[in-house]
């Protein structure tokens, strides 16, 4: 989460019916801080009140009043007094005169004065700026420019509020985060998101959220060369080539383009990120890449139907929309196993998440956070949260982490203090009140249970593939995997009605070719998925070449 700089400088503000000493205290303000802060200035109290008024109104901040004691309308410190229910962390200086040191002091307690001086004070050099500047280095200290981006109201550990800070963290969106437990008055209507434009939208839909951000995709025909349901690496990677080589391309993400590698803190073993690279940074470059070349990005709205019309093949999408197209690639991607465990469904989104959510990192700092799970994606979770959590605690089935890790990452955990392994462990069962707060574990060799408190738990316990929605349209293995080219021999029906044998990367349908990990026996790494991707359009050429 970032904070945005204000639009305009702080302020100064001073007040004095004596237009020769203002013009005075004018000059020297601007000569000393009008690089820094927009000097204002009036001869009315009254007027000083409203311009207080408008600054609050466009969320500007005053950092120092400089008020005459003596004017007729209103006495200095009576202004001090009235601006202090509108911005009470200004710092507030009096003007005197000798004859007014005493109640100059008394003000000190009366409306919280934080120094008086004494006219003339000639040379300001020695006599001004020395005070302004203790006094602007005092707030400036304690100042918070006023944050003009999105805000997500809510509580902390209510699923739907959880459900708009990932959605918005994966669609890197800048946002801050405020718990209703900390700031009152929203809480009938919430989760709500805050726009800088003033629109507050209560409980929003993804797609009502997506159009009030201005990021909705719009179809540009009824029908394109290629259909893309999946906004993962292997997705993205098909847009990229089929759009960079002519083909009219629309990519379709019932979420948010990235798939499981958008959700990942870290990506250590890519080629040309010798660093690592963010999965949300990796998006957002082949995201805009895929855009430079022509593709168009639709979410989010998934595909829910898929049927032929002669060469041709119809997609239903999730908004009641079907469109048509030439070729499609199944790029749907795996979804996490949910715990089993007792009590798991009850504090989903209010202490246990799926998948590494990086909208909650931030808010685990201090606590014991435990992640489940010994394959990669669960390391680089646990490596990502012992950042800002005092203890991360995985749960590993297995004997050691180097059953199904790899070496890189079973390296830097052992290195990592803060990091827990307990192997040959599962979650038996989870307790609290309004969010998780206890997890029974379980040895699964010896079968003894103990109990340990935290209050965020992360699951990467293995993935099934999305493709329910498919139903009988191309023929799927036993766990629901696509089966392509070879792995369909004897298996081919009526459907395929082509002179030729299936590609490597075609399903049962003619046209219709499956990638990444949702391709039965693929290999589940991302450089993998993206070369899927890339094949898959050589591949959708041929065909439509009729090679």
């Amino acid at each position: 989460m970032t904070v945005s700089t204000p639009r305009h400088r702080p302020a100064l503000l001073a007040v004095d019916d004596d237009t020769h000493v203002l013009r005075a205290v004018r000059r020297d303000l601007l000569s000393g801080y009008a690089d820094r802060y927009r000097v204002l200035c009036t001869t009315s109290p009254a007027d000083g009140l409203r311009i207080l008024d408008r600054l609050e109104e466009h969320r500007e901040e005053p950092a120092l009043l400089l008020v005459d004691q003596r004017m007729p309308e209103m006495t200095g410190i009576e202004f001090l007094a009235e601006s202090l229910t509108r911005f009470p962390s200004a710092r507030r200086v009096l003007l005197t005169g000798y004859a007014d040191t005493a109640v100059a002091i008394d003000a000190i307690n009366e409306v919280k004065l934080h120094h008086y001086l004494v006219k003339p004070w000639e040379p300001p050099a020695e006599r001004l700026y020395p005070v302004l500047d203790d006094q602007l280095a005092e707030w400036q200290s304690a100042y918070e420019p006023p944050y003009e981006g999105i805000r997500v109201v809510g509580h902390r550990f209510s699923p739907a509020t959880h459900q708009l800070r990932d959605f918005l963290t994966r669609l890197l969106q800048p946002f801050r985060f405020v718990d209703v437990a900390a700031e009152a008055g929203h809480e009938d209507e919430v989760p709500a998101v805050e726009l800088p434009d003033g629109r507050r939208l209560v409980r929003p839909t993804r797609g009502e959220l997506m159009a009030a951000l201005g990021l909705s995709g719009e179809l540009s025909r009824p029908h394109y060369d290629l259909v893309i349901a999946g906004g993962g690496p292997t997705g993205l990677a098909a847009a990229v080539y089929g759009a960079s080589e002519g083909l009219s391309t629309l990519l379709l993400d019932a979420h948010v383009p990235g798939g499981q590698a958008g959700t990942s803190s870290r990506i250590e073993n890519y080629l040309g990120f010798p660093s690592g690279v963010s999965g949300a940074e990796l998006t957002r470059r082949a995201v805009a890449q895929a855009r430079r070349f022509g593709a168009e990005l639709l979410a989010p709205v998934g595909a829910v139907s898929l049927r032929r019309a002669g060469r041709a093949h119809l997609i239903g999408l999730s908004d009641g929309r079907e469109i048509g197209a030439g070729s499609v690639l199944l790029a749907t991607g795996l979804s996490y196993h949910r715990l089993a465990a007792d009590g798991c469904d009850r504090f989903e989104g209010a202490g246990i998440y799926y998948g590494s959510t990086n909208s909650e990192a931030a808010l685990c700092a201090g606590q014991h956070v435990v992640i489940v799970g010994g394959a990669n994606s669960a390391g680089q979770a646990a490596l990502h949260f012992a950042q800002h959590a005092e203890q991360v605690t995985m749960l590993v089935r297995a004997p050691s982490l180097a059953t199904r890790m790899s070496r890189y990452l079973v390296d830097e955990i052992e290195g990592t203090p803060n990091i827990e392994v307990r192997a040959t462990t599962e979650v038996e069962s989870v307790a609290g009140s309004s969010h998780l707060e206890r997890i029974t574990l379980c040895d699964n060799r010896t079968g003894s249970t103990d109990e340990i408190s935290a209050a965020s738990m992360f699951s990467f316990i293995g993935a099934r593939p999305r493709t329910d929605w498919l139903a009988d349209a191309v023929h799927r293995d036993a766990a629901g995997y696509l089966l392509t080219g070879p792995a369909l021999a004897g298996l081919l029906d009526d459907g395929w009605d082509l002179p030729r044998e299936p590609m490597l990367l075609e399903t049962s349908a003619p046209g219709v070719f499956a990638a990444g990990d949702v391709r039965a026996d693929s290999v589940k790494r991302i450089a993998s998925a993206v070369g899927e991707g890339a094949l898959a359009v050589t591949q959708i050429h041929q065909h439509a070449a009729g090679v």
